[in-house]
């Protein structure tokens, strides 16, 4: 496939990990990126792990006409669309901000990519589309039914495709709903570095190892799981953005398809945190406080169809994800500040 390939919020957790994987496959890639959650040395770290440099532009997918410019300078055969807000929490409080920025920058982004006939798109989804009354483990047909407005974002995306699809069936579309990704590149050079206090699970247990945060706030300990706190499907992010590469290799029908990315494994909290600490020499301290509101009790993925479709599946575990993402973080104490 001749042209570039766009990668929106590249410089993100995912995405830049994502944009290593496109380059070793030798993938030319252009970023667009704001910064609003990652840090501009990420580049930096990506040309030394890769000896590629990604072309970089700063720029804000709500500003319709700065995409226009892009698409104007480039001839990209490709979108693999990351950019955009993810912590559940936050949505809960703040759901304009969510609807606003998700949507309207994908709707943006959509239209220019229409109007220079780019119709290969990749789309970073999520599992919390899935509704908390699915059997384990969900597949592709579960029942859909977020229960927070950042997994409501990432459902009306997708719903929105779908009827792009419906009205222009020249599209080729794949809605990638990820699990739970965690770990970082094993040169320790790029990870998880949020802003603030982190919302996710591994980036507080590592910033609590690391000594920046006093304890983990392990959110409810009276769900119906094995030891009464969530399990979730985590998946190791390189494996995770080796996903989006073979995504893109078969995204060549014109059509919307929608794959699993995780591991087909359920792990607590408490799992987590004991064998991040068994496999660390390290030190956890956590204390139990009360649910988070839209927090489901337990959610894993059937990974089938990404195997069987893709030639795609998980290869690391919940050993290497906590060696790396804690290989990362006592090497970046700060993140990338």
């Amino acid at each position: 496939m001749s042209g570039e390939i766009l990668v929106t919020g590249g410089t993100g957790y995912i995405g830049s990990h994502t944009v290593i994987e496109l380059l070793k496959a030798d993938y030319d890639v252009v970023i667009i990126d704001n910064f609003s959650n990652s840090s501009m040395k990420v580049i930096d770290r990506i040309e030394k792990i890769t000896d590629k440099r990604p072309i970089l532009i700063n720029t804000d997918l709500l500003n319709k006409e700065n995409i226009y410019d892009v698409f104007e300078k480039f001839s990209f055969s490709s979108v693999i669309h990351f950019a955009g807000l993810k912590a559940v929490g936050e949505s809960v409080n703040n759901p304009l901000k969510y609807y606003y920025t998700n949507i309207a920058s994908t709707v943006n982004l959509c239209e220019v990519m229409t109007a220079f006939d780019v119709k290969n798109f990749i789309f970073s989804s999520s599992a919390t589309v899935y509704s908390a009354q699915n059997k384990m483990p969900i597949n592709e047909d579960g029942n859909l039914g977020p229960n927070n407005p950042y997994g409501r974002t990432k459902l009306f995306i997708e719903e929105m495709l779908s009827d792009l699809y419906q009205s222009d069936s020249n599209w080729k579309i794949t809605l990638l709903r990820y699990f739970n990704p965690v770990g970082a590149h094993e040169s320790g050079l790029i990870g998880e570095s949020p802003n603030g206090t982190p919302n996710n699970l591994m980036p507080f247990i590592t910033s609590v190892a690391v000594g920046k945060q006093k304890n983990l706030k392990v959110f409810g300990s009276d769900y119906n799981t094995k030891d009464g706190t969530g399990v979730r499907d985590y998946i190791h992010v390189i494996d995770l953005a080796k996903g989006h590469v073979q995504a893109l290799k078969h995204n060549c029908e014109p059509g919307i398809k929608t794959y699993n990315l995780g591991t087909g494994k359920g792990y607590s909290v408490l799992e987590v945190v004991k064998t991040f600490q068994l496999v660390n020499g390290v030190n956890v301290p956590y204390e139990i406080v009360d649910r988070r509101p839209g927090d489901i009790p337990i959610s894993y993925a059937d990974v089938t169809k990404a195997k069987d479709q893709l030639n795609w599946n998980a290869e690391k575990g919940i050993i290497e994800m906590c060696k790396d993402a804690w290989n990362w973080q006592k090497n970046n104490p700060n993140g990338y500040n």
